[in-house]
Protein backbone atom coordinates (compact mmCIF):
# COMPACT_ATOMS: atom_id res chain seq x y z
CA UNK A 1 0.00 0.00 0.00
CA UNK A 2 1.20 3.75 -0.13
CA UNK A 3 2.55 4.71 3.06
CA UNK A 4 3.18 8.48 4.13
CA UNK A 5 5.53 8.60 6.41
CA UNK A 6 7.83 11.86 7.29
CA UNK A 7 6.53 13.59 4.50
CA UNK A 8 7.79 10.29 1.88
CA UNK A 9 5.10 8.09 0.44
CA UNK A 10 6.89 4.21 0.16
CA UNK A 11 5.51 1.36 -1.51
CA UNK A 12 4.88 -0.99 1.49
CA UNK A 13 4.26 -4.08 2.58
CA UNK A 14 3.28 -5.64 6.03
CA UNK A 15 3.78 -8.85 7.67
CA UNK A 16 1.01 -8.69 10.84
CA UNK A 17 1.27 -11.07 13.52
CA UNK A 18 -2.42 -12.56 15.19
CA UNK A 19 -1.50 -10.59 18.60
CA UNK A 20 -1.19 -7.35 16.49
CA UNK A 21 2.63 -6.95 15.88
CA UNK A 22 3.28 -5.47 12.77
CA UNK A 23 6.34 -5.26 10.54
CA UNK A 24 6.99 -3.29 7.65
CA UNK A 25 9.29 -3.70 4.63
CA UNK A 26 9.41 -0.55 2.07
CA UNK A 27 9.78 -1.64 -1.70
CA UNK A 28 13.02 -0.90 -2.78
CA UNK A 29 13.22 -1.37 -6.42
CA UNK A 30 10.66 0.82 -8.25
CA UNK A 31 9.00 -0.22 -11.43
CA UNK A 32 10.09 2.63 -14.00
CA UNK A 33 7.77 1.39 -16.76
CA UNK A 34 4.78 2.62 -14.45
CA UNK A 35 6.48 5.62 -13.09
CA UNK A 36 6.98 4.24 -9.47
CA UNK A 37 9.66 6.82 -8.85
CA UNK A 38 7.34 9.54 -9.51
CA UNK A 39 5.24 8.51 -6.33
CA UNK A 40 7.32 6.61 -4.29
CA UNK A 41 10.39 6.55 -2.43
CA UNK A 42 12.57 3.41 -2.39
CA UNK A 43 13.38 1.56 0.42
CA UNK A 44 16.74 1.33 1.57
CA UNK A 45 16.72 -1.85 4.09
CA UNK A 46 16.08 -5.82 4.00
CA UNK A 47 13.74 -6.95 6.34
CA UNK A 48 13.86 -10.35 7.51
CA UNK A 49 10.69 -11.09 9.98
CA UNK A 50 11.20 -14.27 13.04
CA UNK A 51 7.81 -15.92 12.86
CA UNK A 52 7.34 -19.20 14.99
CA UNK A 53 11.27 -20.35 14.04
CA UNK A 54 11.19 -19.22 10.90
CA UNK A 55 12.95 -16.65 9.29
CA UNK A 56 10.76 -14.49 6.81
CA UNK A 57 12.20 -12.48 4.36
CA UNK A 58 10.15 -9.61 2.52
CA UNK A 59 10.38 -8.10 -0.69
CA UNK A 60 7.54 -6.58 -3.51
CA UNK A 61 6.83 -7.09 -6.72
CA UNK A 62 9.50 -5.85 -9.08
CA UNK A 63 12.05 -6.71 -6.39
CA UNK A 64 11.35 -10.01 -7.14
CA UNK A 65 13.94 -9.46 -10.62
CA UNK A 66 16.93 -8.67 -8.61
CA UNK A 67 18.78 -11.68 -7.41
CA UNK A 68 21.33 -9.87 -5.74
CA UNK A 69 18.86 -7.83 -3.77
CA UNK A 70 16.97 -11.38 -2.10
CA UNK A 71 20.51 -13.30 -2.32
CA UNK A 72 20.13 -15.68 0.74
CA UNK A 73 23.33 -15.41 2.26
CA UNK A 74 24.52 -18.29 4.46
CA UNK A 75 20.59 -19.27 4.92
CA UNK A 76 19.71 -16.04 6.56
CA UNK A 77 15.95 -16.47 5.50
CA UNK A 78 13.95 -20.13 5.19
CA UNK A 79 10.77 -18.43 3.27
CA UNK A 80 10.76 -15.47 1.02
CA UNK A 81 7.14 -13.59 0.48
CA UNK A 82 6.55 -11.68 -2.40
CA UNK A 83 3.14 -9.93 -2.77
CA UNK A 84 2.97 -8.78 -6.14
CA UNK A 85 1.12 -6.40 -8.84
CA UNK A 86 2.59 -8.74 -12.19
CA UNK A 87 0.28 -8.53 -15.08
CA UNK A 88 -1.07 -11.74 -17.17
CA UNK A 89 1.49 -10.65 -20.08
CA UNK A 90 4.59 -11.49 -18.00
CA UNK A 91 3.26 -14.60 -16.52
CA UNK A 92 6.08 -16.79 -17.50
CA UNK A 93 8.49 -14.23 -15.95
CA UNK A 94 6.73 -14.72 -12.62
CA UNK A 95 6.60 -18.27 -12.67
CA UNK A 96 9.91 -18.50 -14.05
CA UNK A 97 11.67 -15.88 -11.34
CA UNK A 98 9.96 -17.84 -8.59
CA UNK A 99 11.33 -20.58 -9.14
CA UNK A 100 14.60 -19.00 -9.50
CA UNK A 101 14.90 -17.58 -6.82
CA UNK A 102 13.54 -20.45 -4.70
CA UNK A 103 16.71 -22.78 -5.77
CA UNK A 104 19.40 -19.96 -5.89
CA UNK A 105 18.28 -19.40 -2.27
CA UNK A 106 17.68 -22.62 -1.35
CA UNK A 107 14.26 -21.42 0.37
CA UNK A 108 10.72 -21.86 -0.22
CA UNK A 109 9.05 -19.25 -2.02
CA UNK A 110 5.30 -17.65 -1.36
CA UNK A 111 4.59 -15.61 -4.23
CA UNK A 112 1.18 -13.82 -3.97
CA UNK A 113 -0.53 -11.48 -7.25
CA UNK A 114 -3.27 -10.62 -7.88
CA UNK A 115 -6.43 -10.96 -9.90
CA UNK A 116 -8.89 -8.62 -12.58
CA UNK A 117 -8.09 -5.79 -14.81
CA UNK A 118 -6.67 -2.85 -13.22
CA UNK A 119 -7.86 0.86 -14.00
CA UNK A 120 -5.45 0.42 -16.67
CA UNK A 121 -6.80 -2.19 -18.59
CA UNK A 122 -3.90 -4.45 -17.59
CA UNK A 123 -5.07 -8.10 -16.96
CA UNK A 124 -3.83 -9.65 -13.95
CA UNK A 125 -4.65 -13.62 -13.77
CA UNK A 126 -3.62 -14.42 -10.12
CA UNK A 127 -1.18 -17.71 -10.72
CA UNK A 128 -0.30 -17.39 -6.39
CA UNK A 129 2.19 -20.12 -5.51
CA UNK A 130 4.24 -21.68 -3.03
CA UNK A 131 7.50 -23.15 -4.33
CA UNK A 132 9.63 -25.68 -2.28
CA UNK A 133 13.95 -25.21 -2.20
CA UNK A 134 14.16 -27.86 -5.10
CA UNK A 135 11.50 -25.72 -7.44
CA UNK A 136 8.48 -27.55 -6.97
CA UNK A 137 5.38 -26.07 -7.21
CA UNK A 138 3.38 -27.58 -3.86
CA UNK A 139 0.65 -25.17 -3.35
CA UNK A 140 -1.41 -22.90 -5.66
CA UNK A 141 -4.51 -20.86 -6.60
CA UNK A 142 -6.80 -21.11 -9.35
CA UNK A 143 -6.35 -18.61 -11.96
CA UNK A 144 -8.46 -16.01 -12.48
CA UNK A 145 -10.43 -16.71 -9.67
CA UNK A 146 -10.36 -15.31 -6.02
CA UNK A 147 -8.92 -18.33 -3.88
CA UNK A 148 -7.22 -19.10 -1.02
CA UNK A 149 -4.97 -22.39 -0.39
CA UNK A 150 -3.07 -23.76 2.59
CA UNK A 151 -0.34 -25.27 2.66
CA UNK A 152 1.99 -26.81 5.71
CA UNK A 153 5.86 -26.23 5.23
CA UNK A 154 8.61 -28.41 6.69
CA UNK A 155 11.28 -26.74 7.91
CA UNK A 156 13.37 -30.23 8.75
CA UNK A 157 12.71 -31.05 5.68
CA UNK A 158 14.58 -27.72 4.77
CA UNK A 159 17.09 -27.68 7.00
CA UNK A 160 18.12 -31.22 5.88
CA UNK A 161 18.48 -30.42 2.07
CA UNK A 162 20.80 -27.60 2.89
CA UNK A 163 23.01 -29.59 5.45
CA UNK A 164 23.46 -32.22 2.56
CA UNK A 165 23.72 -29.61 -0.50
CA UNK A 166 25.04 -26.98 1.20
CA UNK A 167 26.09 -24.81 -1.75
CA UNK A 168 25.22 -21.50 0.43
CA UNK A 169 28.57 -22.11 1.62
CA UNK A 170 30.43 -21.77 -1.45
CA UNK A 171 28.00 -18.32 -2.84
CA UNK A 172 30.21 -15.20 -3.27
CA UNK A 173 30.13 -12.51 -0.45
CA UNK A 174 29.37 -8.96 -1.33
CA UNK A 175 27.85 -5.83 0.10
CA UNK A 176 25.10 -3.61 -1.19
CA UNK A 177 25.31 0.16 -1.73
CA UNK A 178 22.98 2.76 -2.58
CA UNK A 179 22.91 4.95 -5.71
CA UNK A 180 24.50 7.64 -3.36
CA UNK A 181 27.05 5.11 -1.93
CA UNK A 182 26.14 4.85 1.52
CA UNK A 183 25.70 0.63 2.46
CA UNK A 184 22.30 -0.67 2.58
CA UNK A 185 22.45 -2.72 6.56
CA UNK A 186 20.56 -5.93 6.59
CA UNK A 187 17.50 -5.92 9.44
CA UNK A 188 16.71 -9.20 10.88
CA UNK A 189 13.31 -9.04 13.06
CA UNK A 190 12.22 -5.77 12.71
CA UNK A 191 9.02 -4.25 13.93
CA UNK A 192 6.78 -0.97 13.25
Amino acid sequence: MAKEDSDRIFNRGFFIEPDGNTWFYDKRHLFRIGLEQERFIAGNRQVIVLYKGWNIRLIICYDLRFPVWVRNRKNEYDLLVCPANWPTARANVWQTLLVARALENQCYVCGVNRIGEDGNSIDHQGDSVLIDFKGNRIAETLLREESTVTAVLQKDRLDDFRERFPVWMDADDFEIYNKDCTFVKQYKHIKN
